[in-house]
């Protein structure tokens, strides 16, 4: 055996090695809470899924806990290419896709059931295509749950308690125009920014659902919560065009077919956190509303609904009504 023929198959290995290398890509996934939140378990299973079905050549790094920004910043960045996934509320996605403001509007929703129905439908799946026009790939619906308030001034028993609340809102036109038919002083303000601001009493309150409340530690900062469940909120897993259009027919399915398993993956914490959350944000302190009068608030958003008839069309509204 001459020298050269004993080095060759190295040589041949050490190639394949370097190509094998070469051809794995890690994408960067951005959320806005910790890693043990629901978003963390909608990331991580839907980056297991990518990893697994491309055999490797696609695999995730995280950023929980609003590292990279805002989740508006975030967006902004999957649409430039300078960051590859987000998995997001809706509650900023209107800012860049008018469309998929109509799942903001207050008391729209009437169940966990109902939502997901419409989410998984023709009417979400169309808010789904309607992101490439905006320079995002939604990949599938997640979720971020029902929404409930919580303040550090009062218990809120009825629309008549939030009155000249000051709450934190997302950066959402729907959501503020609704909560101003409430008597709440709606401040807008982006979410890594909020902790502090309730602890230092520059707004009295936020609304968020439970899993987000737990994942935040808001109990540390918070005395009371109302079980409200004025909006629905669902989340969406995007990609950007940047990575969608370099992948085959095939690593394209695999990201779809992921991005259903992370979905519901995260849709089941939700579930969790909703059964079990509740009790645990009691331990923690928190005095909890659970009987509302939900029609109180129902009653004070009607002219609302008025402006989301011109904005959205009543025929799109009631659609979404009329799912079963």
């Amino acid at each position: 055996m001459t020298l050269s023929s004993l080095f060759k198959p190295l040589a041949v290995a050490a190639l394949m090695t370097a190509m094998g290398a070469q051809a794995q890509t890690t994408l960067r996934i951005g959320y806005a809470v910790a890693t043990n939140s629901h978003y963390g378990v909608g990331s991580t299973v839907f980056c297991e899924e990518i990893e697994k079905g491309t055999q490797g050549r696609y695999k995730c790094q995280h950023f929980p806990s609003s590292a990279l920004g805002g989740e508006r910043e975030m967006i902004e960045s999957v649409q430039l290419g300078t960051l590859d996934l987000v998995n997001t509320s809706t509650g900023p996605l209107g800012n860049f896709v008018p469309e998929v403001k109509i799942v903001d509007i207050p008391f729209l929703f009437r169940d966990y059931d109902h939502a997901r129905k419409v989410m998984d439908g023709p009417i979400g799946q169309d808010l789904l295509k309607n992101m490439q026009a905006k320079g995002l790939i939604g990949l599938a619906w997640a979720e971020n749950g029902f929404r409930h308030m919580t303040n550090s001034k009062r218990p809120i028993r009825s629309a008549e308690d939030a009155k000249g609340l000051k709450m934190r809102t997302m950066e959402n036109k729907v959501h503020m125009d609704g909560y101003k038919t409430f008597g709440i002083l709606p401040t807008p303000m982006p979410f890594p920014e909020l902790f502090t601001a309730l602890q230092q009493g520059t707004v009295d309150g936020q609304e968020n659902p439970i899993p987000v409340i737990l994942a935040s530690k808001f109990s540390q900062v918070q005395k009371h919560l109302s079980l409200t469940g004025h909006v629905y909120s669902p989340a969406v897993i995007i990609l950007s065009p940047a990575v969608w259009n370099k992948l085959s027919a095939a690593d394209k399915n695999v990201f779809l077919e992921a991005g259903k398993k992370g979905a519901a993956a995260q849709r089941k914490r939700v579930n969790d956190d909703e059964n079990n959350g509740i009790a645990q944000l009691e331990k923690d302190g928190m005095q909890v509303i659970r009987q509302v009068n939900g029609e109180s608030f129902r009653r004070a958003v009607t002219p609302a609904y008025q402006e989301y008839a011109k904005e959205f069309t009543a025929a799109k509204i009631a659609a979404i009504q009329a799912v079963r």
